[in-house]
């Protein structure tokens, strides 16, 4: 199928740019400025303050949630300020507690390995904070980010349709590509965003800002969503429940203290002894159980995926041939896209079985299997089952 690349902000429009004080959002906000947009910054407010000071004078590493956030707007409001930019500070600490944290520990209890930043961008970053910029009374002509996507339309219709919705394509440089964690966003919402770095390689975005004196150029991005030292505290509202490590035959390898310290493909941390490298196989909530393997036993030949999402709702009526990308690290391997019903099973909306052309690695329950045809996102949905 052929698409087109949407426009871009023009002068004399009216842009909101999502800022988190990193060098991307700045860079989009100081460009848009200089085409001679009516620039108009806004930055999250997240953290409600509940998370320990570390011991020892630790230092955290810089992330989304965490006592941080208030150097990040300090930085958006610094920045702001001296451009002539007006910026508000919009607090979706609620929305973020329930779409993300809340879902993060549920589905690890579960024994799921969920992606907290794809729920994020559906519900807080082009939901909530959308949300609280159309309560605050500010129009805009387009919502603008740093995130490394291209947004196209298709030059016929969808499916067979007659409509023709944004849709969410590859970005040039494929080291940074966000696409994998954006596929939920509604078309509806993607009629009015737009991301001014999809043709911009991330050197090329550093050297930009270094040559405009932007602060952001020389800090440390963030790596994760929450501090890794603070993953035993977010779980400490619910002591974990111990139960045995085992391997396929049913033999007990050892003990856990919780299931949601664990994951699929997992091999570091397991306390167990074992003269070959063992890998997290499967995770049995139901029986509290953590199931071991060798490598190989972690290969899958497809999966089946439900509570889907596709551009503007319009799904496709027949099997069809797609690539697949199981995780943002994956590569997106060719794969066939079917209906699927289990058998007495339920699930969250229509099931897909996907089949790979080649087997893949630790398929994890939770994430995300994000199909692709010609590099641009066709629909997406939650892993429910490996495929052996």
């Amino acid at each position: 199928m052929q698409y087109r690349d949407i426009e871009q902000p023009r002068a004399g429009d009216t842009v909101v740019v999502g800022m988190s004080g990193g060098v991307d959002s700045t860079l989009v906000a100081a460009l848009l400025q200089e085409r001679g947009c009516n620039v108009i910054g806004v930055t999250m407010a997240l953290w409600k303050g509940d998370l320990p000071p570390l011991p020892d004078g630790q230092k955290l590493k810089s992330s989304c949630y965490g006592p941080d956030e208030t150097d990040d707007i300090a930085s958006c409001k610094a920045f702001c300020a001296e451009r002539g930019i007006a910026h508000q500070v919009i607090d979706v600490k609620d929305a973020y507690q329930k779409q993300v944290l809340d879902y993060f520990k549920a589905e690890y209890r579960a024994g799921r390995t969920p992606n907290p930043c794809v729920r994020c961008n559906r519900f807080v970053k082009f939901g909530a904070l959308l949300q609280g910029v159309q309560d605050m009374g500010i129009r805009y002509d387009y919502f603008c980010t740093g995130h490394y996507a291209r947004l196209v339309r298709p030059a016929a219709g969808l499916w067979g349709s007659d409509r023709t919705p944004v849709m969410i394509a590859g970005a040039s440089d494929v080291s940074k590509d966000q696409t994998y964690f954006l596929y939920r966003i509604p078309s509806a919402v993607l009629e009015t965003v737009r991301f001014p770095l999809g043709l911009t390689a991330k050197a090329d975005v550093f050297a930009m800002a270094r040559e405009r004196g932007l602060v952001a150029a020389e800090r440390a991005e963030s790596q994760d969503f929450i501090p890794p030292e603070y993953f035993e505290y977010l779980f400490s509202d619910r002591p974990g429940v111990p139960g045995d490590i085992i391997d396929l035959d049913g033999h007990v390898l050892g003990h856990h203290k919780g299931i949601e310290h664990y994951t699929v493909g997992q091999r570091r941390g397991l306390g167990v002894s074992s003269t070959r490298p063992l890998y997290v196989h499967s995770i049995d909530a139901r029986r509290n159980v953590v199931v071991l393997a060798d490598n190989d036993d972690l290969l899958c030949a497809g999966l089946i995926a439900d509570d889907f999402v596709w551009p503007a709702d319009i799904m496709p009526r027949e099997p069809f041939d797609a690539s697949v990308k199981i995780r943002l690290a994956s590569r997106p391997v060719p794969c066939r896209v079917e209906p699927f019903v289990a058998d007495g099973g339920s699930s969250a909306g229509a099931a897909y079985r996907i089949t790979f052309a080649e087997p893949q690695r630790a398929v994890a329950p939770g994430q995300s299997a994000v199909l692709y045809r010609d590099g641009v996102i066709v629909g997406g949905g939650i892993i429910s089952t490996p495929v052996r």
